[in-house]
């Protein structure tokens, strides 16, 4: 054999495994791998972008129970596309839409709202009750917030920043450093039945909360966020109460 054409078949195999080719071409994408922004499953976008700290069916989470059908009949879709597109400011709620620095298309955004409503809403949830708004209607008076926390809140959450008999500390400086004024109201009107907390029509005094009083609460906790926040996870841990420190 000709010394070249023997040398040739020689290295024809190497040349072909070293450029990742095979004798019917170089190997194409897996198709049964799917680009990032191709999946749709809601499910499989709320573990992968929400589950973290929302919890794994949307309670026992850090954050927000969005498996709270009260919640989700107070919220909008335009709210709950907006708060995942761009997050929330002073927050720990991230951006996720592409246009924000993240990884989720509108399609995407879309199928996780979508998801959480199929999956947790209850139509009847609020039947025979008015809730408070999801947005307050009218400022808040701080002083009479804290007669309002006294009233409705203090039983369970304590008078000062070491928190109460049944739930952890909610005008801790490193919590309210987390959380936005929206975020404690959700909180209010909400509870986290998740963790036994009570929304706003709790029964300490007989009566549920106003929608006013509710403004006048978050209000007087506001009051009380420190202008620099140098909180630690520890300090969170330790003085937040269920509820965590999204939106």
């Amino acid at each position: 054999m000709n010394p070249r054409l023997e040398w040739l078949a020689w290295m024809l195999p190497t040349l072909l495994a070293l450029a990742g080719c095979s004798f019917k071409g170089r190997p194409g994408p897996n198709p049964e791998v799917p680009r990032p922004d191709a999946v749709l499953n809601p499910e499989v976008l709320f573990q992968e972008n929400c589950a973290g700290c929302h919890g794994a069916e949307g309670r026992n989470g850090a954050a927000l129970s969005l498996s709270d059908p009260v919640y989700l009949a107070i919220v909008d879709d335009d709210t709950l596309r907006s708060t995942i597109s761009k997050g929330r400011a002073g927050t720990a709620m991230s951006a996720f839409a592409q246009e924000e620095g993240g990884m989720l298309t509108d399609e995407q955004i879309n199928a996780i709202i979508r998801g959480i409503r199929e999956r947790w809403s209850r139509s009847n949830v609020l039947s025979g009750v008015t809730a408070p708004p999801y947005s307050a209607r009218a400022p808040g008076n701080p002083q009479l917030g804290q007669m309002a926390y006294n009233t409705f809140c203090a039983s369970c959450h304590g008078s000062g920043n070491q928190g109460g008999p049944q739930a952890g500390s909610v005008t801790n400086g490193a919590y309210l450093s987390l959380i936005s004024n929206q975020g404690l109201r959700t909180f209010v009107i909400c509870g986290r039945p998740d963790f036994g907390a009570p929304d706003w029509r709790s029964d300490v005094p007989g009566r549920p909360m106003s929608d006013q009083e509710i403004s006048d609460v978050v209000a007087w906790l506001a009051a009380q966020r420190p202008s620099t926040a140098p909180a630690t996870l520890a300090s969170v841990a330790n003085s937040a109460s269920p509820g965590g420190t999204h939106e």
